[in-house]
């Protein structure tokens, strides 16, 4: 699971940039310029300020009417998911879509989830609801033999609800997550010399304000044995970015040295809100306004490594792990996320484990080995959440495992928008 409080669920790409409230409205609730919210999509050449909307002085979340529907979405192809067919010889993901479906499935079904829908302040929206949409949609996505036959039956059976997005208009900025994939020790050595650390089993009666990241390990990363965490190393890694990437996608793989191969997950964090490198170094003039993605970031880095003891300790959030012996990597509702079908939301805000449609621009490899940027309808499971996701203008979608999912979430930002759907009543 990554990390609720402080920052997992960013993208390393605008992770590592900027951060940063009603959730979702109807359209026909907002004035009319507003229902003719524009669908296009468009990659932004810098960091994208957040900002926090007011509080809402109405009902957050409502079904479209038809006109207002037909008006925002119809006409831009809207819920034509073309990736869950075959095409151009590629493989469709039906079946990565219907797992996803399964795990929502299962949460909703628990208590969590009972007490999760308790509190939800949405009118007619509640977990019996969400459940009943959730096994139509799957018997629609088994039956249906085409992205035109399915978004038809969206439309004949289905509200569609909009987020407001960050800025009352229904705009959405999209970020990636992915799990990386590391070499790591389970003891030290001189070249595995940066370590992740187990849950401190006594973090509950720690005094606020918690200690600090430079508190717990030092400018350097390296004086944790002086403190809180001493003992508490779990693996150890050659290059001190690694670990804290760790910590800001919340999960990794891990390839050890003694040929073996596990997982590691989220256990915890300290009581601070994440600061993005990336903002620090563009406050510093260190990098431009414009452009700056996870690769600029990396290579900053790599050519000022010294530099590392200036601007980590600058980030006072701190996250915990355990070992997951192989699991996969979890949501904040508990249930594997699943590439391309997962998203993170601010689960203050929106339907935990709802199925969802997002309307962005996604990064891909094309066959030259470019990255190339695709409009995409998809829809996907609200399972995860996080410290750096707040509000109704952000999603985090997760792209996956290892380098390729890593080099597409790094240059993942764009605006885009985000729907739920929900059987009419």
């Amino acid at each position: 699971m990554r990390r609720k409080l402080a920052i997992i669920t960013l993208s390393l790409g605008a992770v590592l940039v900027a951060l940063k409230g009603c959730t979702l409205t109807r359209l026909d609730a907002l004035p009319v310029a507003q229902n003719q919210v524009d669908t296009s999509v468009s990659i932004p050449q810098s960091d994208v300020p957040i900002f926090e909307l007011p509080a809402p002085n109405w009902t957050p979340l409502l079904p479209v009417k038809e006109s207002a529907f037909t008006v925002c979405c119809q006409s831009r192809r809207w819920g034509f998911d073309e990736q869950l067919w075959e095409q151009n010889g590629k493989t469709g993901d039906k079946e990565a879509l219907l797992q996803s479906i399964n795990q929502s499935l299962r949460y909703l079904q628990t208590t969590e989830a009972a007490a999760a829908y308790r509190r939800y302040r949405v009118p007619g929206i509640t977990r019996e609801r969400a459940l009943r949409s959730l096994r139509r949609f799957q018997q629609l996505v088994i039956e249906s033999r085409s992205p035109a036959e399915l978004q038809a039956a969206i439309y004949r059976e289905f509200d569609i609800y909009q987020s407001i997005g960050r800025d009352g208009f229904g705009n959405v900025l999209f970020t990636a997550y992915f799990e990386p994939i590391y070499a790591a020790s389970r003891v030290p050595t001189p070249e595995y010399r940066y370590p992740i650390y187990r849950l401190p089993p006594d973090l509950k009666s720690w005094r606020r304000p918690h200690p600090t990241r430079e508190q717990l390990e030092g400018k350097d990363g390296l004086q944790a044995d002086q403190g809180k965490l001493r003992g508490l190393q779990l693996f150890w890694f050659k290059d001190r970015l690694e670990p804290y990437q760790i910590q800001i996608q919340g999960s990794a793989r891990l390839q050890l040295t003694d040929g073996t191969q596990t997982t590691v997950g989220y256990a915890g964090n300290t009581a601070y809100n994440y600061t993005s490198l990336g903002r620090s170094l563009i406050d510093d003039k260190k990098l431009p306004e414009q452009g700056v993605t996870l690769p600029i970031i990396l290579q900053y880095f790599q050519q000022h490594p010294e530099e590392l003891d200036i601007y980590i300790p600058r980030d006072r959030s701190f996250v915990f792990f355990q070992e997951n012996h192989g699991l996969p990597a979890m949501g904040s509702i508990h249930v594997p996320v699943t590439a391309e079908r997962s998203i993170a939301t601010d689960k203050s805000l929106m339907p935990p484990g709802a199925l969802a449609l997002i309307h962005a621009q996604i990064p891909y490899v094309n066959a030259t080995g470019q990255m190339e940027q695709r409009t995409v309808s998809r829809y996907v499971l609200d399972q995860d959440t996080g410290g750096a996701i707040r509000g109704p203008g952000r999603v985090d979608y997760f792209l996956g495992s290892g380098q390729i999912a890593g080099d597409r979430a790094g240059v993942t930002v764009g605006n885009g928008q985000l729907y739920y759907l929900f059987l009419k009543r």
